[in-house]
């Protein structure tokens, strides 16, 4: 019951943002938050919003099977941050834009338009329910079982809930939620980490040197160019992860474009995108800390990482006090990504694909519409996953967003017009072909592709796009 007082404790305080931040909220403040949004407070409100209960619950398990080499995907992450700042916002801003893909329909026409407004729509539907998902499972196991509920009405309520403080502000509303659960997230993981010292005897600084010593505590990787932690496949994945899941993404950049000026949007950009490797080397050093406090008191480990930190939190090791700001973390992590994500899959139907931006009334329907489907695409999840779930992520991620990077890169770098019908045709194809390439290198030479099949996808795209183009006149 802890749980369940904790989470309604935190939903009120959303509705009372949401409250305060709907006030005359029309469609502008629903897909542009009226422009007026402050900078840092949308850089602070991002970090969490890009973190998500994803990162919460499984970043500090990686450690298990990988040590901390995701730090050097964070570390691309830097310089996919200041790409986006400097080669995509200036474009942005400078088309006015509510929707991202209407760049597309300016400089490439109608069909690559909707084909990049599709692809969002399937890669946010798809990754913000995993996220979800993460949530919702884990609240499940450790709370609504015990209550006899089943898991779609736990997907339902919750998706309900996302909706109820959303439907009006939208945007405007986010970027106050986002600076909330942030908050929350980041006090969550720092109370957990001092707990985690506190258990294991020692202060916070031994505890970090003992950290460092650890095996686990490894961050490069430059022996093994076949291995899936490769340094240069690491750190490039990571650039172009960042690229395309936030600059090409418009539940990402949609919070960036209700800052005042691009000037003051690139400072939330870079400003957050440097704190994602503290923030992640905390989550990491965490996972080292709660294998230590295992293997020193005899516990077992789970069988996957992603059951590392909810295993300690639930089981009452570490006191009450961790399980509720292990509840209050992932609760904040997850709906921070998922409300937003619904509001932007809102913008993008309503605007790109409808093309009825003025119509409140058609916007209402299609937020409605949205969270019902989301609902489905949670529970259907839990039927095909079985992989670690920030792995499951990237993997459909890097089949559903490379064809957006194609397009964007061709749109970018490019003076050629593709031609209209065969877009749709190169965007499907690009990652089934992937599919295939993945699966012949494994079964002749044993090699199987990372997080740089994100950069294949892209590359067949945009070559295919080149092959089947005109130039412009």
């Amino acid at each position: 019951m802890m749980i369940l007082l904790t989470i309604l404790i935190y939903f009120a305080a959303l509705f009372l943002f949401s409250r305060l931040t709907n006030k005359n909220a029309d469609n502008d403040t629903f897909f542009r938050g009226n422009r007026k949004s402050p900078w840092y407070m949308v850089a602070f409100g991002m970090v969490g919003a890009s973190i998500s209960g994803v990162t919460f619950v499984s970043v500090p398990g990686m450690v298990m099977r990988s040590d901390m080499t995701y730090l050097q995907a964070c570390l691309g992450f830097i310089l996919g941050y200041a790409a986006v700042a400097f080669v995509l916002l200036p474009v942005y801003y400078r088309h006015n834009l509510t929707t991202i893909y209407s760049y597309l329909d300016k400089r490439l026409g109608t069909e690559a338009y909707k084909t990049g407004s599709w692809f969002f729509i399937l890669s946010k539907m798809t990754g913000a329910a995993v996220r979800v998902y993460v949530v919702c499972i884990i609240l499940q196991q450790y709370v609504f079982d015990t209550l006899g509920i089943p898991f779609y009405v736990t997907v339902v309520a919750m998706v309900f809930l996302i909706w109820l403080y959303t439907r009006r502000g939208g945007i405007k509303t986010l970027v106050w939620t986002d600076t909330f659960q942030t908050t929350c997230l980041f006090t969550a993981l720092v109370l957990i980490v001092l707990t985690a010292s506190e258990s294991l005897g020692s202060g916070v600084t031994e505890v970090f040197r003992k950290v460092n010593e650890s095996d686990m505590s490894r961050i490069f990787v430059f022996d093994d160019p076949r291995s899936t932690q490769y340094f240069w496949k690491q750190f490039l994945s990571g650039i172009f992860i960042v690229v395309v899941m936030t600059g090409l993404d418009q539940d990402m950049m949609q919070k960036n474009l209700t800052c005042k000026t691009l000037c003051e949007a690139q400072k939330d950009m870079c400003t957050y995108g440097f704190a994602f490797f503290p923030a992640n080397f905390l989550f990491l050093s965490l996972g080292v800390m709660l294998v230590m406090l295992a293997e020193g008191n005899g516990i077992a480990l789970p069988h996957t990482g992603d059951e590392l930190l909810p295993m300690f939190a639930a089981s009452g090791y570490m006191g009450q006090m961790v399980l509720v700001m292990f509840t209050i973390g992932i609760v904040a992590a997850s709906f921070s990504s998922a409300d937003s994500a619904l509001t932007s899959l809102t913008t993008c139907c309503c605007v790109d694909i409808f093309n009825r931006p003025s119509d409140e009334s058609f916007r209402k329907k299609v937020h409605f519409s949205l969270a019902f489907i989301f609902a489905a695409f949670i529970i259907c999840f839990k039927l095909v996953n079985s992989t670690s779930v920030i792995d499951a992520i990237y993997i459909m991620c890097s089949y559903t967003y490379g064809p957006l990077l194609g397009l964007f890169a061709f749109a970018l770098f490019t003076r050629r017009i593709p031609l209209g019908r065969w877009v749709p045709v190169v965007a499907l194809s690009s990652p089934v072909l992937c599919f295939v390439v993945d699966s012949v290198s494994q079964s002749l030479w044993n090699y199987r592709f990372g997080y740089e099949l994100l950069m294949l996808n892209g590359t067949l795209t945009f070559s295919g796009l080149w092959l089947l183009s005109i130039g412009r006149k």
